[in-house]
C-alpha cells in the first residue's frame, strides 16, 4: 500500500483561520482580494515546507519481534522498533491489525525517539488458536504538525495461542521437590486397603486374621499374612464437551472449554504419575476425537497436543450420541471424568439420563465451572427494583443447579461444581478419594 499524505487537523484549522483573516480586508475594500490567493499560497507552502522536512516513508525502518505462542488467560507482548531518521522528537501513532483468536491491541500514541522508537504491544486472546500480526499502521507528521503521512507494513507474523500448562508445571514441581506433597499422590501402602498382592511381612498383634497366609505360615513355622496396596493401571478417559455452553466465557474472557482443558491436563498428570492410563474424547452435537488410554508420562506431552487441537463449536450438546459412543468404545471398567455445563433442570434432563445409564458399568466423576458472577448477582444488596429482579433469577439459577447435582449423586455419580481456580484442586482430591476407596 502507498504512504498515505493527508493534512492534519491543525492544518486545517489554520486555513480556516487564514481564509477568515483574508475575509476582513476584502470586506473593507475589493481591491485587497489578492489576499485570498496569497493565504493559499502560503499555506500551501507550509504544507510543502512541511512534507519535505518530515522523514520520507521508504527511510523509515520497522522491526517485530513476538512471541512464537502463549498461554490463553495470559497476556504476551510484542515489540514493533521503528526507525525514523529524524533528529527532531516527532508526534508517532502505531496502530497494528491483528487476527482471531488475538484481541486488538490499543493505538500507540506517543513521540518518536532520535534513535530508535520501541512499542511495547500486548497481547491477550479469547481462545486457543493461531493468530496473526498482520499489519503495523505507522502515522506521523512533520515537525510543523500540519502534514501527516501513513505507512502501512505487512508482517504476517504467526503466533499460537495454547491451553494454559502453568498449573500441571507448578503441580510437577511440587510433586519432585516436595515429599509430603509426592505421598498424597502417589498410592502408598495403606494397611488393610486395595486388592492388589504385594508382598508378605510377620504377623503382629492387632492384624486383620483374614490377612494370614496360612501356608506360608506353615512353611516358615511363624505367622506371615499378605500385605496388600491399592490397584493401580486403572484407565481414565476425559470426556470434553465442546458444545456452545462450554464455548462462552467465564471468569473473565476465557471460555470454559479452555478451564475444562487445564483442569484435565492437570489431573491427567497426577494419573500418569500415579500408574494409571490416560484418555481424551471429546464431543458436541457429534463425536468428536478420541485418544486411546495409554499410560507413561510421555503420554502427556501426547495428551497436551491433542488437547490443543480440540475446537470451539456454536452447536447445541447431544449427550445421547456422544456419551453412548464412549460407553461403547470403554472395553474395561474406567473412571470417566466428564466436563461439561449446564443451565437448568429442564435442559439437563438428556445429560442426567446418559450419566446415569454411563454410572451403570463406570465410575463416573461430573466436574462443571460455577460462574463467579452469578454468585455475586444473587448475593448482591437489593438496591434497586431491577437488581431484585435479577438476584431472585440467578439464586432460581443456582437452586436448580444444585437440585441437578443432588440428582446425580443418587444416581453414583460423583459431582464437582466449584469455580474454575478451585475446580483442579477439587478434582485432584476426588480423583484420590475415588482411588482410595477401590472404586474403580
Amino acid at each position: 500500500m502507498k504512504p498515505d499524505f493527508r493534512p492534519t487537523p491543525l492544518a486545517v484549522l489554520t486555513a480556516g483561520a487564514g481564509a477568515l483573516a483574508a475575509a476582513l480586508p476584502a470586506i473593507v475594500s475589493p481591491h485587497l482580494w489578492p489576499l485570498w490567493p496569497a493565504a493559499l499560497a502560503f499555506l500551501a507552502g507550509l504544507l510543502a515546507a512541511d512534507a519535505l522536512l518530515s522523514p520520507p516513508p521508504r527511510s523509515i525502518t520497522c522491526r517485530l519481534e513476538a512471541p512464537d505462542s502463549f498461554f490463553i488467560g495470559e497476556t504476551g507482548e510484542a515489540v514493533l522498533a521503528v526507525e525514523l531518521p529524524s533528529p527532531r522528537w516527532l508526534p508517532l501513532e502505531v496502530v497494528v491489525d491483528v487476527s482471531e483468536p488475538l484481541v486488538a491491541p490499543p493505538p500507540f500514541r506517543g513521540r518518536s525517539a532520535r534513535a530508535e522508537s520501541v512499542v511495547r504491544i500486548p497481547l491477550q486472546a479469547r481462545r486457543r488458536g493461531i493468530g496473526a500480526l498482520e499489519r503495523v499502521w505507522i502515522r506521523y507528521t512533520g515537525p510543523l504538525r500540519l502534514a501527516r503521512k501513513t505507512l502501512v507494513r505487512s508482517f504476517d507474523r504467526k503466533v499460537r495461542v495454547v491451553p494454559d500448562v502453568r498449573p500441571v508445571r507448578e503441580a510437577a514441581l511440587r510433586f519432585s521437590e516436595n515429599r509430603t506433597f509426592r505421598a498424597g499422590l502417589k498410592i502408598e501402602r495403606y494397611r488393610g486397603d486395595g486388592t492388589e498382592f504385594e508382598s508378605l511381612r510377620e504377623f503382629v498383634r492387632g492384624d486383620d486374621l483374614r490377612a494370614l497366609h496360612w501356608r506360608a505360615t506353615a512353611r516358615h513355622r511363624k505367622p506371615l499374612c499378605r500385605q496388600f496396596r491399592a490397584e493401580r493401571n486403572h484407565q481414565i478417559v476425559f470426556a470434553l464437551d465442546t458444545g456452545r455452553l462450554m464455548s462462552e466465557p467465564i471468569a473473565g474472557a476465557v471460555p470454559k472449554l479452555d478451564h475444562a482443558v487445564t483442569t484435565a491436563l492437570l489431573l491427567s498428570y497426577v494419573a500418569l504419575k500415579s500408574g494409571d492410563r490416560v484418555g481424551l474424547f471429546t464431543f458436541d452435537a457429534r463425536v468428536g476425537r478420541y485418544l486411546e488410554p495409554e499410560g507413561g508420562m510421555k503420554h502427556h506431552r501426547t495428551l497436551t497436543h491433542f488437547a490443543a487441537g480440540v475446537e470451539y463449536s456454536d452447536s447445541e450438546t447431544n449427550y445421547t450420541f456422544g456419551l453412548t459412543t464412549l460407553l461403547q468404545s470403554l472395553n474395561r471398567r474406567s473412571l470417566v471424568v466428564v466436563l461439561t455445563d449446564f443451565v437448568d433442570t429442564v435442559t439437563a434432563e438428556l445429560m442426567v439420563q446418559n450419566l446415569d445409564r454411563l454410572a451403570r458399568r463406570h465410575v463416573v466423576m461430573f466436574v462443571s465451572f460455577r460462574d463467579p458472577d452469578l454468585e455475586r448477582i444473587a448475593e448482591a444488596p437489593p438496591a434497586s427494583a431491577l437488581a431484585l429482579h435479577r438476584a431472585v433469577v440467578a439464586d432460581a439459577m443456582l437452586t436448580a443447579r444444585d437440585a441437578v447435582l443432588r440428582r446425580l449423586q443418587t444416581y453414583g455419580v460423583f459431582p464437582l461444581d466449584a469455580r474454575p481456580r478451585d475446580v483442579g484442586t477439587h478434582a485432584i482430591n476426588r480423583y484420590l478419594e475415588i482411588k482410595r476407596r477401590e472404586l474403580v
